[in-house]
């Protein structure tokens, strides 16, 4: 604990705290429902959510095309920090910029939701790098643990803390629901903002010389991205996980942000729907853990086709529920096996990877699972259009967990294992 509590461990993981206030209250919470109910107030139900996934999509995609250039900019040293602080303002100031859009105005709230999104999803990359700079190798995973279970209870709780006052609204003094979540907006920026400042004042990068400009960084990240991938192509069993991956984790982080928008649509009530959202994220934790064990029992590619599958039926559950305590009921399912899906899938992984080059395959790993939710959203989105049904439109989610869960299913994971010990 003396390594995990220094100043600059515990700097760089509330990071994490600050910047998980946009994932949770914002991203999978209010947004989505503030968008239905009151910035798109009056708009057909199936353009509500074919707007909201390409909002989502985009942002994502614009991420993935950018990702290794950036990711060889935080490679290079030197300018880690710098390109954080600017994808967070990025994100921190969008944020903010949601309090003032008026009632009807949909395209700004989309629009500054899609730059807060890329500055949260583009300032990760460079946090995530800066890791090797706070930790010594021996306490890699520990650290980033510590990250990831601060990000994990300081988002929960702020969460809480505004659907508290939603519920209660005018116990605390405000006229309507609307008026809490707008100042909501604000306050994650705040959030975002002040507990980012330790990072930026005790967090030192480890080679932080810029030996490169920025033109020959980016000819680099180019040339590093190609690299890799044709690392990877050599190596069939990671491609095969990889495309598996790619699938079912994109259905999974569809879910996340599209869930609430969802429910909405059905007509359960706001309350009902961010409540649901708390009680994923407080099983969520436990669980997550419990299903390492699980792992561990059955093995680790039998127990993530378990997770994938309870996935299948939570979607075919989703599409014909009518009541509300249904929706709570696949809340709890989906906190049960999230973590779970998300962890098996990185140590699977690690057996596949050959050791000496885990950085760099675990890069590409983390391109692709940081920035899924592009084929999801834009199903969805799509698929309400064609058909004007929201059942329709969340059941289309099936074509990526049964694809990739069928993908992960004909995997050879010892011969893929067998394959890397050989070289």
């Amino acid at each position: 604990m003396k390594k995990l509590t220094s100043r600059p461990v515990l700097s760089w993981a509330l990071y994490d705290w600050a910047n998980s206030a946009f994932a949770t209250v914002v991203m999978a919470g209010f947004f989505p429902l503030f968008f239905r109910d009151y910035w798109s107030k009056g708009s057909e139900s199936s353009e509500i959510t074919f707007y909201l996934g390409m909002g989502n999509a985009l942002a994502s995609l614009l991420i993935v095309v950018m990702a290794p250039v950036l990711g060889a900019i935080a490679d290079s040293g030197g300018w880690r920090k710098k390109f954080l602080a600017w994808f967070a303002l990025l994100g921190i100031v969008m944020t903010a910029g949601m309090f003032w859009v008026a009632q009807g105005q949909w395209q700004m709230a989309l629009l500054l939701f899609s730059l807060a999104l890329i500055g949260f999803m583009g300032a990760n990359i460079f946090y995530d790098s800066l890791l090797v700079s706070v930790s010594d190798e021996d306490q890699l995973d520990r650290t980033s643990a510590w990250g990831f279970s601060l990000g994990y209870l300081g988002g929960g709780l702020l969460f809480a803390v505004c659907v508290a006052i939603v519920i209660n609204h005018e116990a605390f003094g405000f006229s309507t629901a609307a008026d809490v979540v707008r100042l909501s907006f604000l306050v994650v920026a705040i959030w975002w903002a002040v507990f980012s400042i330790p990072l930026f004042l005790w967090v030192r990068e480890k080679d932080g010389k810029r030996e490169l400009s920025m033109a020959a960084t980016v000819r680099q990240g180019f040339r590093q991205f190609v690299d890799t991938f044709h690392e990877i192509r050599r190596y069939r069993y990671v491609a095969h996980f990889l495309l598996a991956y790619w699938l079912y984790i994109d259905g999974l982080d569809t879910i996340v942000r599209m869930a609430v928008d969802y429910g909405r649509a059905l007509g359960i009530d706001s309350n009902d729907l961010i409540t649901a959202l708390l009680v994923t994220q407080f099983v969520g934790f436990p669980a997550a853990i419990l299903f390492g064990f699980f792992g561990e029992r059955v093995g680790t590619k039998r127990a993530l086709l378990v997770g994938i599958g309870v996935y299948i039926f939570i979607t075919i559950w989703g599409s014909r529920m009518d009541e509300t305590w249904e929706f709570y009921g696949l809340a709890v399912m989906i906190g049960l096996v999230q973590g779970g899906v998300q962890s098996l899938s990185r140590s699977l992984y690690a057996r596949l990877i050959p050791t000496e080059k885990a950085a760099e395959f675990f890069g590409f790993y983390n391109m692709l699972g940081k920035f899924a939710a592009v084929i999801g959203p834009l199903m969805m989105g799509w698929v309400a259009i064609l058909t004007q049904s929201p059942r329709l439109s969340i059941l289309s989610l099936l074509v990526l967990f049964i694809s990739g869960g069928v993908l992960l299913y004909f995997l050879d994971v010892k011969k893929g294992h067998a394959a890397v010990e050989q070289g």
